[in-house]
């Protein structure tokens, strides 16, 4: 492939200007605009989500969607894929190919280039070092000299050729580069079209269907009958906290494509991608506990568990709740210890240890959230266990109902 496209690589070095080749990205993500992308987006989310519920448009092709995709994916043709215009879709994709291959000669001219020229200068230095010597009057390096001499003359023929390729590359990675963004800015002025004849080819083959829903896990528990406003609104707000902090996720996929292209076509790899995705879920993590332990969703074994009467489980899950509460407890306290020591009087914000130095403390603020939220949603259930023992669940012990618990879901 090397020997394929070198020609085509020296034609365009040769035949572009300068500015064909593509500049290094500096962009570095303001802490700011991080954690505002962490509150504004999965609200904003969730407003196009409910929008396009009330409009009945689930399951066609959107023009929206469609831009979305374009701009975080056209590079890769995403936007064709999603037009169901899959042939042009690939032609994007080996461009695409062509761009990684390119930037990967590139970086091999740069370090052959780099070490011939350390090279280079190497043996001029050692021709002046050995013309000054027999300059004094000592013949006996000569013989040096003249081999310093031959070094000096290959290494400047390799340098002109290392020249050549670490200039030649970058013009070849930038004129697809450049083509693919061209192809780009086309398929914006044809996507509404795409749209509207993907949107009707669809709407022919679309057929009402009844899908039977097969639910898996526990039989279902009389106590998910089993509710009070505290309950309700307990459940409310880790639901609610739940759908916003799964909507994080997606944005891992914008800052990870940015990190690959920024990497692997402009050469330019990033100092934050990493450690803010990093971060990112290790708050997803804490902030969705209490969702997750609404829903039931945690590990546990209940082989011996589910065989047992549901009084019976309920009266267990009251004694436990006693370890429950102390990990969930020392969680909080700890969590209370960490958030304040990271957000001291004096002004001085810990910040992380590397070169973007992110602050700290919303990190380990949304700790002692997502502990609050756990002990609320572990009071809530206990509750419920309670009202369950002393009044039952209303409609008796009939298993007519949606598995899963509904602690205000």
């Amino acid at each position: 492939m090397n020997e394929i496209l070198w020609p085509f690589a020296r034609l365009l070095h040769d035949g572009l200007p300068a500015w064909v080749r593509l500049p290094d990205l500096t962009f570095q993500m303001p802490h700011w605009l991080y954690w505002s992308a962490l509150v504004v987006f999965p609200l904003v989310a969730l407003f196009l989500y409910a929008r396009e519920q009330r409009r009945g448009a689930s399951g066609r092709v959107g023009l929206a969607t469609a831009c979305l995709l374009w701009l975080t994916g056209g590079y890769v043709g995403l936007h064709r894929f999603y037009a169901r215009s899959f042939r042009l879709g690939m032609v994007f994709v080996v461009l695409f190919l062509v761009v990684l291959f390119g930037n990967i000669q590139a970086r091999d001219a740069r370090n052959t280039f780099s070490n011939v020229s350390n090279d280079f200068k190497s043996a001029q230095f050692d021709v002046r070092h050995y013309e000054r010597q027999i300059a004094r009057g000592r013949d006996r390096f000569k013989p040096r000299l003249e081999e310093a001499r031959k070094r000096l003359a290959d290494a400047r023929i390799k340098l002109a050729t290392g020249r050549t390729a670490y200039e030649a590359w970058p013009a070849f990675v930038g004129f697809f580069a450049w083509l693919i963004g061209l192809l780009m800015l086309i398929d914006l002025l044809l996507l509404p079209g795409l749209v509207r004849r993907a949107d009707a080819a669809e709407a022919g083959r679309r057929e009402a269907e009844d899908f039977e829903i097969i639910t898996r896990g526990p039989k279902a528990d009389p106590r998910d009958r089993v509710s009070n406003p505290f309950t309700r609104a307990v459940g409310a707000v880790s639901g609610a906290t739940g759908n916003v902090i799964a909507l994080w996720s997606v944005i891992a996929v914008f800052v990870y494509y940015y990190e690959v292209v920024a990497r692997y076509v402009f050469n330019s790899p990033t100092n934050w991608a990493h450690e803010s995705m990093f971060i990112m879920f290790g708050m997803q993590y804490v902030l969705a506990g209490a969702f997750a332990y609404r829903d039931e969703s945690h590990v546990r074994v209940d082989v011996i568990y589910e065989k047992l009467s549901v009084r019976t489980r309920a009266i267990l899950d009251i004694v436990t709740s006693t370890v429950f509460f102390l990990f969930t407890g020392t969680l909080l306290i700890t969590s209370f210890v960490f958030a304040t020591q990271a957000m001291p009087t004096d002004g001085n914000w810990e910040v992380s240890f590397t070169e973007w130095q992110l602050e700290y403390w919303p990190a380990k603020l949304a700790i002692l959230v997502g502990a609050a939220l756990i002990v609320l949603q572990g009071l809530a259930r206990l509750v419920r266990d309670i009202q369950f023992l002393i009044l039952g669940a209303p409609g008796g012990d009939s298993h007519a109902y949606r598995h899963g618990p509904d602690l205000g879901a």
